[in-house]
């Protein structure tokens, strides 16, 4: 996943796409966990600490705008 100076470069549609794939992605993740078929649990924390990253860019490019 990319670090948040490359995020910081993307546009706010494209972070806000970035971010519906990674929720798509951790339902998959919810039910392969309950399913017993999640073969690395850990890729579950890195899609959530990747959504957390891209959503706080996010927010700080639409506090930037406000205060344009």
């Amino acid at each position: 996943m990319a670090t948040a100076k490359e995020l910081q470069e993307l546009t706010a549609e494209d972070l806000k796409r970035r971010a519906d794939e990674l929720r798509g992605t951790l339902f998959q993740d919810r039910l392969k966990l309950k399913t017993g078929a999640l073969d690395n649990p850990a890729e579950r924390t890195t899609h959530k600490r990747d959504l957390a990253r891209v959503l706080t860019v996010l927010t700080q490019k639409q506090n930037q705008a406000k205060k344009v």
